[in-house]
């Protein structure tokens, strides 16, 4: 296993890469390398892919309840 590898494996236990690439983002902003503009553009596309995740997960799990109640019922 490369060291990329299990970089990425610890990574993906602990934190989302969105959620990673907020934080970077925001430490940069407080550190003078990121403009307030494009913090916001960041943070927002962070918050929209957040948002947008949890809604496919929720329509999928209404699905996976309601065919299976489907099923039950037929």
């Amino acid at each position: 296993m490369s060291r990329q590898e299990i970089i990425d494996k610890m990574q993906s236990k602990w934190i989302s890469r969105k959620l990673l690439v907020f934080i970077v983002a925001s430490v940069a902003l407080f550190r003078g390398k990121v403009l307030s503009e494009d913090w916001v553009i960041i943070s927002s596309i962070y918050i929209s892919l957040e948002g947008a995740t949890t809604i496919v997960e929720r329509i999928l799990k209404a699905k996976k309840g309601s065919s299976s109640t489907n099923q039950t019922i037929e």
